[in-house]
């Protein structure tokens, strides 16, 4: 067989950090290195070639999964623009950019305390999924300065005139967490719907 190129080395090696942020949302980062290969499609032999080490991975695959829930916030705030035309290149004032602020922040809000993000954790957010390993990590790793980074921003984000966006980030992750280890019970639902409406109340 012959040598892979440059090109589709790169393209092996994307392929396997979308691979691996996926999972380890999914499952966390005790999954193996021939498991999440085999997900990629990929042979086990070949991690190595790519990166350095399994905690590399880790390090490139928060980045990726933080960077996927940046682009969901652009979309929210680039989708509420859209809809109702008030783009600042058109001269829109601040309270017009205020409104539209705030109506991303609602609808990203309630796409995350929904079941759909409940049940999809591998491609959902990763300072709910992934804080329990960040929390076992030694305090050192590139992973960890990308996650308090990436939570600093998400928080950023939610913030309003009237309440922090830690708060606000808080009371969405505490809910998401809960609701998916209660999943199989009734209660699962009912802790979404009483945070959506608290933040919707006080948003």
């Amino acid at each position: 067989m012959g040598r892979v190129s440059q090109a589709q080395a790169q393209e092996n090696r994307e392929r396997v950090v979308r691979t691996a942020s996926r999972l380890f949302r999914e499952q966390g980062t005790h999954v193996s290195v021939a498991d999440l290969m085999k997900a990629a499609g990929l042979t086990h032999g070949g991690f190595y070639k790519q990166f350095p080490s399994k905690e590399a991975l880790i390090d490139e695959a928060t980045a990726h999964a933080f960077g996927e829930l940046a682009s969901r916030r652009a979309a929210a705030l680039e989708q509420i623009t859209v809809e109702q035309g008030t783009g600042l290149e058109q001269g829109a004032g601040p309270e017009q950019d205020s409104g539209r602020r705030a109506a991303a922040q609602q609808a990203l809000i309630d796409a995350y305390l929904s079941v759909e993000h409940r049940d999809n954790p591998a491609e959902g957010c990763p300072a709910a999924a992934l804080a329990h390993d960040m929390a076992r990590e030694p305090g050192s790793r590139e992973a960890h300065r990308v996650y308090a980074e990436g939570v600093s921003d998400f928080a950023a984000f939610l913030a309003t005139e009237d309440q922090d966006g830690i708060t606000r980030l808080c009371t969405m992750l505490g809910a998401l967490v809960l609701a998916r280890a209660t999943r199989e019970a009734p209660l699962s639902e009912d802790i979404l719907t009483a945070a959506r409406t608290a933040l919707t109340e006080t948003g």
